[in-house]
């Protein structure tokens, strides 16, 4: 999966010169930040429903689409995906894999 993710990394960061008017992607990041961080919680709420739905197809769909915008937010902040997979081991290496950071409680 972490080829198929730095190649379409690296296909943004190809299109991200390019006239907004040929490419979406170029598109996308003239937009700017926020707007790219809007399309990604848009996805984001795509794939929750049609997992709500039991849509497999349309999870595959939207988790691609999630994905795509995901990077584009990357890349427009110069966040390469090393950066997050190392993120990931870091986290796996304390607190063991697929496991979110724990919650710090505030203080009363």
């Amino acid at each position: 999966m972490t080829d198929d993710l730095i190649r379409l990394y690296d296909a943004i960061l190809d299109r991200q010169q390019m006239d907004p008017a040929q490419s979406k992607t170029a598109r996308l990041i003239a937009a700017g930040p926020k707007k790219i961080a809007k399309k990604v919680g848009e996805e984001a709420v795509e794939v929750a429903l049609d997992a709500m739905n039991e849509d497999r197809q349309g999870v595959i769909n939207e988790s691609a689409d999630l994905l795509y915008n995901l990077s584009v937010l990357w890349a427009t902040l110069n966040i390469h995906p090393d950066d997050v997979f190392a993120e990931i081991r870091r986290r796996e290496a304390l607190y063991g894999i697929a496991e979110k950071l724990p919650k710090v409680v505030a203080e009363r």
